[in-house]
């Protein structure tokens, strides 16, 4: 089994670009499943319905979110609604939509579970404690368990895939926008990289024109943001899946969208 993951999406240029580059994804590594990060792909803040469904229509299988997945409120029922769409799992329990969900690929069930970083940004509970919970609530239900791990810092993120490591099919950073170049299959079978990195414009700050996002830097001021649209790369990664449920390989996917 393959599973293509692909990072943050930033706004309408992510979403046409993932769009434009996703035939020839297919068809090059042949994918069972496709995961896409979209909690960036309204304007570059959050995910609405609409998003959501361009990212469905693209043939997106399951959408993670992040940090941002309730900046529009009009995404609260969706979320509710949609089974595919997931938030992480260590919101409070009282939130919109769900943690994680299960999909069947051939007989062959992935669990995907959605996750957030509690270093600098807001977790209800620790992300160490709550993975444990939901794998050991999930034993018997899936065959395999993919995390996305949405965290500020790189250590916490390492930390999460030695943690996870033997019982997770791959746990795959998301959050900060650039590529880490520490793809592996850890000792015990759990494919992981401390951040995927992002599906956006290369000629930015994170996805936002490079000239506000200094300016901003520069004088300390309130900048208003606007999402770059040149030179979009898409940022993912292929994990190949063994009938147990762990990892053979993870390969990465760092190329430009075409035109």
């Amino acid at each position: 089994m393959k599973i293509l993951f692909v990072a943050d999406v930033v706004g309408k240029p992510g979403r046409a670009g993932l769009g434009r580059a996703m035939p020839d994804l297919r068809e090059r590594y042949g994918p069972d499943l496709v995961i896409v990060n979209g909690e960036n792909s309204a304007g570059g803040l959050g995910i609405t319905p609409k998003t959501a469904e361009d990212l469905f229509a693209m043939g997106t299988d399951v959408i993670t979110l992040g940090n941002h997945a309730f900046r529009h409120r009009e995404v609260f029922p969706y979320l509710d609604d949609n089974e595919r769409v997931v938030r992480p799992a260590n919101f409070m329990s009282g939130n919109p939509g769900r943690g994680h969900t299960i999909v069947e690929v051939d007989g062959f069930r992935l669990a995907v579970i959605n996750l957030i970083g509690q270093v600098e940004l807001q977790a209800a509970r620790s992300p160490f404690t709550e993975s444990e919970l939901l794998l050991d609530r999930l034993d018997g239900q899936a065959d395999g368990f993919f995390v996305d791990f949405h965290a500020e810092v790189t250590s916490e993120k390492v930390a999460m895939g030695w943690h996870l490591d033997g019982r997770a099919t791959a746990v795959v950073g998301t959050h900060t926008h650039v590529p880490t170049a520490d793809a592996r299959v850890l000792p015990r079978g759990t494919a992981f990289i401390t951040d995927v990195g992002m599906t956006g414009s290369r000629a930015s700050v994170l996805g936002v024109r490079w000239e506000q996002a200094l300016e901003r830097f520069r004088t300390q001021m309130a900048v208003r943001f606007e999402t770059a649209d040149e030179d979009v790369w898409i940022n993912a990664v292929v994990v190949t899946v063994k009938p147990d449920g762990l990892a053979e390989s993870i390969e990465q996917v760092l190329e430009p969208a075409p035109d």
